[in-house]
């Protein structure tokens, strides 16, 4: 499960096609048939799917490029939990922030599905790492992960808490997907050639009938005036997966860049929660509270 899976069951999300549709973004499963034009996979392969929609189901039809193989030394669960999460951090962190060892790393909502890959990667990378949570449990996840200073910002300000770590510096990269005041403190917390990547929304709360709501909705997106970024030498930057799908040769070489990545370094996926597809309600419950830990993965069959 992924957030925009939510976002997309309340109508939120503008990658979703028209309804109706099969929600989910991506999956694991078995190849049983092939087209007579396919040439890269074979039936019987497992392999990880990244798609629009249509994972909430025991068969999906894809285009050959979105069905990546599987990692062998996964369990099923790790599969499934793997690709879009591990592929966002990827991309926000190598490709777009160009990460290196020197770098202080601050992730927001660092014990969810991103969040948590983004940790593992920018700890591999050796950099220091912040990482922001909601309570105490979520903190214990980032102590195992060992992040440098793990934050609940419900109990702490984060930015006082990076003001006054050391030597009172900013952060040199920062992976955003919150939006709103959230967003605003963090852009302000970025050294000279700072960076920080948005790579989602979390916090839209559109009422499509409340114009007011559209009102807040504006306010909070991610933006920021160039003259500034002029006068602080920082950047903002921004991906979305959805988006490079019709781009094969790009996605071939990210999967085999961040697959060897993970194996060098024996990176997994967190799966904090399994449920069974009859628990779809429950699960996606669980998600939206924000007390989820990790990736949160449904399981079809027994």
């Amino acid at each position: 499960m992924n957030y925009a899976e939510i976002q997309s069951r309340k109508g939120l999300y503008g990658w979703a096609p028209k309804l109706p549709y099969v929600l989910g973004m991506e999956c694991y499963g078995e190849i049983v048939a092939i087209g007579s034009k396919c040439t890269n996979r074979k039936i019987g392969e497992n392999v990880v799917i990244g798609t629009q929609f249509g994972t909430y189901a025991e068969y999906i039809v894809v285009d050959e490029i979105q069905a990546l193989p599987a990692i062998k030394d996964f369990s099923s669960e790790q599969n499934a939990a793997f690709a879009v999460n591990y592929m966002t951090a990827w991309v926000s962190l190598v490709n777009i922030a160009r990460i290196k060892s020197s770098d202080s790393v601050l992730i927001q909502v660092a014990a969810g599905g991103v969040g948590t890959a983004a940790v593992q990667i920018a700890k591999a990378y050796g950099c220091r790492v912040f990482g922001t949570t909601s309570c105490d449990k979520k903190i214990k996840l980032l102590e195992k992960l060992n992040v440098d200073v793990p934050i609940n910002y419900k109990k702490t300000d984060f930015t006082e808490i990076v003001r006054s770590d050391r030597d009172g510096g900013g952060i040199d990269i920062i992976l955003e997907v919150v939006g709103g005041d959230v967003f605003k403190k963090s852009i302000n917390l970025l050294n000279p050639f700072g960076r920080i990547v948005v790579a989602g929304f979390a916090s839209l709360d559109l009422n499509k009938w409340n114009p007011i709501s559209w009102i807040k909705t504006y306010k909070s997106i991610p933006r920021a005036s160039v003259s500034k970024l002029g006068e602080s030498s920082t950047g903002l930057m921004a991906t979305h997966l959805g988006y490079l799908i019709n781009k094969p040769k790009l996605m071939t070489k990210l999967w085999l860049d961040l697959t060897d990545f993970v194996k060098k370094h024996n990176i997994k996926p967190i799966v904090g929660h399994t449920f069974h597809f009859n628990e779809i309600k429950m699960a996606h419950e669980l998600m939206e509270s924000r007390n989820s830990k990790g990736k949160i993965v449904i399981k079809v069959n027994d």
